[in-house]
């Protein structure tokens, strides 16, 4: 997987054109066998009108930086994203944002070219990560007409694989980010706000990382999907 992960990277980039995307594509992701302690992360979360990345749209973005154990909160960042249709009425009872709000946002391309730049290099941390992974690979695509490769931890997952190692029973609501946040003892924030859920992924990460390390540290490998 991690070298198949590298491959992609580098066959984006001989195809990428010039711009944010292949400035971050001309960054090495981070070696595998790295003790997680060492590396540098970016917790994201998205927000977005529904589940489907071909039809539904990004609205927010929010994301914070991890110096191997350490939350940096000086680099935290919250943007809404300028979408082309009105925000369906579900969706802004979920997430909070108005068409005005909206109406006013960055535009998406201006938006994934920060987002890219603080990227670059870092290894990304997000809670149910298929919902980042799709949208940002085809916001990629739509902007730059190649799509986004990502070395990612799955915090998600990392909980699933804790769960049916030790053979602890569990319901599908146990795997939701604040549902785990409580059971690690975490703060609890306000729930479908890009930013918070994005520190509260990072810190469950580290929750889960110290939780597995016995002081020696491990392996970036043991963490990624």
């Amino acid at each position: 997987m991690p070298l198949l992960l590298d491959w992609r990277r580098r066959w984006h980039l001989r195809r990428a054109p010039p711009g944010p995307l292949r400035a971050y594509l001309q960054q090495p992701f981070p070696p595998v066998r790295t003790d997680y302690r060492e590396l540098d992360y970016l917790a994201i979360d998205l927000e977005t009108t529904g589940l489907d990345c071909r039809r539904d749209q990004i609205l927010s973005v929010g994301y914070v930086t991890l110096h191997g154990v350490a939350i940096d909160l000086s680099s935290a960042r919250h943007r809404v994203v300028r979408i082309d249709r009105s925000i369906p009425e579900a969706s802004a009872v979920i997430h909070q944002i108005t068409d005005d709000q909206a109406a006013m946002g960055g535009d998406l391309t201006e938006v994934l070219g920060e987002l890219l730049g603080t990227l670059a290099g870092k290894v990304v941390i997000a809670h149910h990560a298929v919902v980042e992974q799709s949208f940002l690979d085809h916001a990629c695509r739509r902007c730059w007409g190649k799509g986004l490769p990502l070395p990612l931890v799955d915090t998600q997952v990392l909980a699933y694989r804790t769960f049916e190692r030790r053979q602890i029973p569990y319901r599908g609501s146990d795997l939701r980010l604040h549902a785990l946040g409580h059971r690690y003892n975490l703060p609890r924030y306000g729930a479908h706000n890009a930013l918070s859920d994005a520190l509260a992924a990072a810190e469950l990460f580290l929750a889960q990382a110290a939780y597995r390390d016995d002081g020696k540290g491990l392996p970036l490998a043991d963490f990624l999907r």
